[in-house]
């Protein structure tokens, strides 16, 4: 089977090869930086660090993009309540996006483009939006018009005959049944962060922000947009129609979009207040690559229902892998095989690249990788597994891991501050300040090390598991 992959524009499943040679260059909707990120946007983040390290997989050169949105409408409100400027606002959850990105193990985009530093690229592609008619001035702010974009709708499928062309929206985010010209550049307001320009001074609309970005760094044209689902519409509906309406190009010809996650069974949002960020859950005891198994359990086209059960579930099925990678460690098998681990070993490898190369399936990938690890460990207590087939095995891991990313982080050294950190815990145990040793776990889980108390004093490890598993 050939990579696919479900593409929101066509509704369809397509066969995947980059526009340009191996290089997939690939835009990633990044975070807000009002706040932390919670574990639904770190949903959409996993799904996009999967789909790039299978692209690596298979032998591709990735060029990705993610943006730092740090001016809109939520981050000039925050900046405006604690009266600092939009940099002093955004700069701690920049460092805390990028630390939570560092526990679960995803990997870095090779651009990280802040929307303040790109000011001329944003107001270049509005000059050229004007010259070809696309836009609108009213009441010193500069606007699309969707009546003039005859593809509009097309992404998110909506009707046509129901859009509101001529109607104005203001604000970045708004609903589907308010499909309105949008604003490009917003007229400066009293005390909010403001640039000059030719259209007079204000500031970007959101979604101009994408679509300068995106193309200065990766092309007019490009491999791959993802998301989460709530970016279809208005964002990314709103991208092409700028996009396109400027260059005249195909924009992007493959859209990825991830499901929202629900908790019990309703979508996580700030606005609901049920949602979780990686934070809280450290501080609760689980551990970063449990949140990162539990985050890639369901395929990323289906929402994923997170419970009070769903942690405890993800530990012990992770458990599962460790303990059968530290037996491959162990062991030092038969003279020979049994006939069949040969082709246990070939086959699984097999099943679980046709089963990624259908649209990332990963759900169905590690089903593959469990039946392999039952099979595998009968097959050691009947002690009919060579060294060689151990090796052979061990190296499948390794390569499945390229993809999935939860099994590697064990291998790195405890560093000195976190040894030190322990031996502060341990004395603030000692002498009874039980606040004191909490707040020093706490913190170390935030490091992504946890630790395990025993009669003799503590253990610290890695988190790839959680806290009270015992290898």
């Amino acid at each position: 089977m050939s990579l696919r992959f479900f593409d929101t524009l066509t509704g369809e499943k397509r066969d995947f090869q980059p526009l340009e040679g191996v290089q997939v260059r690939m835009y990633t909707c990044g975070p807000t930086v009002y706040d932390y990120a919670h574990i639904g946007n770190f949903r959409a983040y996993l799904f996009e660090d999967l789909l790039r390290r299978y692209l690596k997989f298979k032998g591709f050169d990735v060029l990705q993009v993610m943006n730092l949105t740090d001016v809109d409408d939520k981050t000039i409100r925050g900046a405006l309540s604690q009266g600092v400027t939009l940099e002093h606002f955004t700069e701690p959850y920049v460092k805390a996006f990028f630390e939570d990105l560092d526990a679960l193990n995803i990997e870095r985009a090779e651009v990280y483009p802040r929307a303040t530093e790109h000011i001329p690229e944003m107001l270049s592609l509005i000059r050229r939006l004007k010259e070809k008619g696309h836009t609108y001035e009213s009441e010193g702010s500069i606007y699309f018009s969707i009546a003039t974009f005859p593809a509009y709708g097309r992404l998110s499928k909506m009707n046509l005959d129901q859009m509101r062309a001529g109607a104005r929206v203001d604000v970045d985010e708004y609903e589907k049944a308010d499909a309105r010209d949008f604003a490009l550049w917003k007229r400066a307001k009293p005390d909010e962060p403001s640039w000059e320009s030719e259209f007079g001074p204000g500031r970007p609309g959101w979604h101009i922000e994408c679509s300068a970005m995106s193309m200065k760094y990766l092309g007019e044209s490009f491999d791959v947009h993802t998301g989460g689902t709530d970016n279809v519409f208005p964002h990314h509906e709103n991208e092409i129609a700028q996009s396109e309406g400027a260059t005249g190009k195909q924009f992007v010809n493959f859209w990825l979009h991830c499901e929202w996650l629900l908790v019990n069974g309703e979508k996580m949002a700030k606005s609901k207040g049920n949602f979780y960020t990686l934070r809280d859950l450290l501080a609760q005891g689980h551990a970063p690559m449990t949140i990162r198994f539990f985050l890639m359990s369901s395929h990323y086209r289906h929402q994923l229902n997170f419970t009070e059960d769903s942690l405890p579930q993800a530990a012990s099925a992770l458990q599962r892998l460790l303990d059968f990678r530290d037996r491959l460690e162990r062991e030092e098998g038969a003279p020979v095989s049994a006939p069949e681990i040969p082709q246990l070993i070939a086959e699984t490898s097999h099943n679980f690249i046709e089963a990624v190369d259908d649209d990332l399936n990963v759900p169905r990938a590690l089903g593959h990788l469990f039946d392999f690890v039952r099979e595998m460990n009968q097959a050691l207590g009947d002690q009919v597994v060579s060294a060689q087939d151990i090796g052979a095995a061990r190296a499948l891991l390794e390569k499945v891991d390229t993809v999935l990313g939860i099994l590697a982080p064990r291998e790195e050294p405890i560093p000195e501050e976190v040894l030190r950190l322990v031996e502060e815990r341990e004395a603030a145990r000692r002498n009874k300040n039980y606040a004191a040793a909490d707040q020093i776990r706490s913190h170390l889980l935030s490091l992504g090390y946890a630790l395990e108390d025993m009669r003799d004093g503590s253990r610290v490890k890695r988190a790839g598991v959680s806290p009270d598993a015992h290898e």
